[in-house]
């Protein structure tokens, strides 16, 4: 589990650190309530690493896919900020074939023109044989804005880490 974990950070850090220095149109957003893409739904591809229940070192390695519906500009009036429910699944064929479906509150801060960072605590449903619900999942995660409407996310939490590509739709 342990070393899942650490093979999965690395990665992580390593696309972070290949995202290269700040752009000369970098702008810092964060105050600006509001000043973020406008959009309804995103669309959230992914691999996944599982390092906690129902993930076991036979069944780690994996797909996913993560849907979250915009509900709001956010809680904080003075900081660029947004909420939105989100709905997914991570699966690791290898094994038995174990799932989850997380639930999450996904809070987002709009940090510049091409950073936003996230919070997403919540429940999962799984198929794993001890119990069909995981009382509380959470993750921390970033995104690098290729695009208005177009992102790499990466996405670190309990029980799996993911990085994929968002569409913002």
């Amino acid at each position: 589990m342990r070393r899942s974990l650490l093979v999965a950070l690395v990665a992580a850090a390593s696309i972070v650190a290949a995202a290269g220095p700040a752009r000369a149109d970098e702008q810092s957003i964060i105050r600006n309530y509001g000043d973020h893409p406008s959009y309804v739904f995103e669309a959230e591809p992914h691999l996944s690493l599982g390092f906690g229940y129902p993930f076991d070192a036979d069944n780690t390695l994996g797909v996913g896919f993560r849907g979250t519906f915009h509900i709001t500009n956010g809680f904080v009036k003075g900081i660029n900020d947004s909420v939105g429910v989100g709905v997914g699944i991570d699966f690791a064929p290898a094994g038995p074939g174990y799932f989850i479906v997380p639930v999450v509150l996904q809070w987002n801060f709009w940090l510049s023109t091409h950073w936003s960072v996230f919070g997403e605590p919540g429940i999962a449903f799984t198929n794993g044989p001890r119990s069909a619900i995981d009382p509380l999942v959470f993750y921390a995660g970033g995104r690098f804005h290729f695009t208005e409407r177009i992102a790499l996310t990466i996405r670190l939490g309990y029980p799996d880490v993911s990085v994929g590509v968002s569409f913002l739709l």
